[in-house]
């Protein structure tokens, strides 16, 4: 309850604080999370999916795939926000053909669990990880 005689300034929330607000608004729990790393997988043409969890995915939520994978100089960029593959332009949007497209979901579930991506693709003949 906010009484309006208490005044107080505004202020513009620290980066840390707005990121775990919009890692809230798309990842709930870890169902939300497995949801949109298997929308992603999907996407990077997958076939095969396995999923490892433990504590119901509290504990850990280990996702493995056999889609194209993320290049190695995409690693770095790969967990900040608006971040994504499938996007150049606003009018892309009017043929998104994928489940996953705002470049939201690894950068949310980065600021509200460890994360860690492994990843190889067929130009390379070992994974890196970020």
């Amino acid at each position: 309850f906010f009484c309006m005689s208490q005044h107080k300034t505004i202020k513009r929330l620290d980066e840390t604080v707005v990121n775990r607000i919009a890692a809230g608004e798309i990842i709930h729990r870890p169902a939300n999370a497995l949801k949109e790393i298997i929308e992603n997988s999907l996407d990077a043409g997958a076939t095969s999916i396995s999923v490892q969890a433990k504590a119901g995915g509290i504990k850990l939520l280990q996702i493995s795939d056999n889609g194209h994978g993320i290049p190695r100089a995409d690693l770095d960029i790969v967990c900040e926000r608006f971040t994504t593959s499938k996007l150049r332009n606003f009018e892309d949007l009017e043929n998104i053909s994928t489940f996953g497209f705002r470049g939201e979901a690894l950068a949310s579930i980065s600021h509200v669990a460890h994360l860690t991506i492994t990843s190889m693709t067929k130009d390379h003949p070992c994974a890196f990880k970020a």
